[in-house]
């Protein structure tokens, strides 16, 4: 399954144009389980407030963003667990960050976070590829 994730990343990123470091890598991961956990606990702000900018000017509230997860990413809402895979660089001040969670029905997904680094330092959330796993069958 990395050796997918790996394949993954590559189509979606391309070659990269500067190396984030352990500390970048590290805030990134930090942002997605903030998001992770504020679903988990029916935290609509929190999670809102880990999506960049662009993404939050797309939806009137942190209710409506969290409809929008609710009809197309329901498996982030309530995982069972998650855990993170490989980090690739991005054009710029982005990266894109593999994660493996299993939802709450006890069916195993892949997701591709794309991050970018903010001009305050913070890196947010710029969107989500969601797939379920190879071999899943539910």
């Amino acid at each position: 399954m990395r050796s997918l994730v790996g394949g993954l990343l590559l189509v979606m990123v391309g070659t990269a144009a500067w190396a984030v470091d352990d500390g970048d890598r590290s805030a990134a991961r930090a942002t997605i389980e903030r998001q992770l956990e504020a679903f988990k606990k029916n935290d609509p702000a929190t999670a809102y407030a880990q999506a960049a900018p662009q993404i939050q000017s797309m939806f009137s509230s942190p209710e409506t963003f969290i409809a929008m997860v609710e009809q197309g990413y329901k498996p982030v809402l309530h995982p069972r667990s998650y855990s993170f895979d490989k980090t690739e660089d991005a054009d710029g001040d982005q990266l894109a960050q593999a994660v493996t969670l299993q939802d709450d029905e006890g069916v195993d997904w892949m997701a591709l976070y794309l991050l970018q680094k903010q001009a305050d330092g913070q890196w947010r959330i710029t969107g989500c590829h969601l797939k379920k796993a190879p071999g899943t069958s539910a």
